[in-house]
């Protein structure tokens, strides 16, 4: 369940200190841990370690806190990358497209890219069918899209959402 995101204090940041920095890594593996519990792994007292996840939330360290689902479990089978070229790379078709992207659900991640093509869309599908009609019935049509290119995930060496703390 996605928790409420908090606007950050980014003008007014702060340096981590050893503690901070425990604290990241500790709820990037364990997101649901709690606060007595990170307390006791960080070595603070409860109120202590409390106050320093509210300040790195509202200093923008901490983003959100989020359960990631399998998808295969899920039913769905297939993950893949597009790569999506638009016919004219304006601020109109961009945002335009970016919105349009955002709407569909299977589409997880949207990033603007350099290179060939504007956009790479991380897209997941029940089976290749599912795949197929997202792709002709919502993608293709979008104005915009000249041209898509897909890889389709056989399998995953390395998933991780831990960003190293140094």
């Amino acid at each position: 369940m996605e928790q409420e995101k908090i606007t950050p204090k980014r003008s007014t940041r702060f340096t981590l200190d050893e503690a901070d920095k425990k604290i990241l890594e500790v709820i990037q593996e364990k997101g649901d841990i709690s606060n007595l519990e990170l307390a006791q792994i960080v070595e603070l007292a409860p109120s202590s370690c409390l106050l320093r996840v509210k300040n790195l939330k509202e200093y923008g360290y901490i983003d959100k806190t989020v359960t990631l689902l399998n998808e295969k479990t899920l039913g769905y089978e297939i993950q893949a990358f597009l790569t999506v070229e638009l016919k004219n790379l304006n601020r109109t078709s961009i945002l335009e497209f970016c919105e349009e992207a955002k709407q569909i659900p299977q589409v997880l991640e949207v990033y603007m890219t350099t290179g060939r093509g504007a956009f790479l869309l991380k897209v997941i599908a029940k089976d290749l069918q599912d795949y197929h009609e997202i792709v002709l019935d919502k993608l293709v049509k979008l104005p915009s899209v000249s041209n898509i290119e897909t890889s389709i995930v056989i399998n995953t060496e390395k998933r991780k959402t831990n960003i190293p703390i140094i």
